[in-house]
């Protein structure tokens, strides 16, 4: 963990959070600026700055996230199957719109209108 990084101090619990999910590898909460009805943020534990610093070795945590991220989405009020869905979006570095330099997903889902704002995820 990195002890200058926002998402860090949110796994460690020195920053509070809307916590919908927390296990050993991976913390999800609600994002403090929703941009859709449906707007989480899962993070690995451990510091990795973005998924363009992802390698082969982190491929079965990596998987273990993409899973549970389709799992948090339905639980969290985003409709299943082909007539529901959701979003999942990770920004990678300055020019991919990152702001906070430790890999995220952003799942933002529920009913529309929310799709003009995308512009805003960071």
């Amino acid at each position: 963990m990195s002890d200058t990084c926002i998402f860090c101090k949110i796994a460690k619990g020195d920053i509070p959070a809307r916590k919908v999910h927390e296990d050993e590898e991976f913390l999800a909460f609600h994002d403090i600026s929703p941009a859709a009805p449906v707007h989480l943020l899962l993070i690995p534990r451990h510091h990795i700055v973005s998924m363009a610093e992802v390698t082969q070795k982190d491929a079965g945590w990596l998987g273990r996230m993409m899973i549970l991220a389709s799992r948090l989405a339905e639980e969290n009020g985003c409709r299943p199957g082909p007539e529901g869905g959701f979003r999942l979006v990770a920004n990678a570095g300055a020019d991919g719109g990152q702001e906070v330099p430790h890999l995220h997903f952003h799942i933002l889902g529920g009913a529309r209108p929310w799709q003009g704002r995308m512009a805003s995820i960071a």
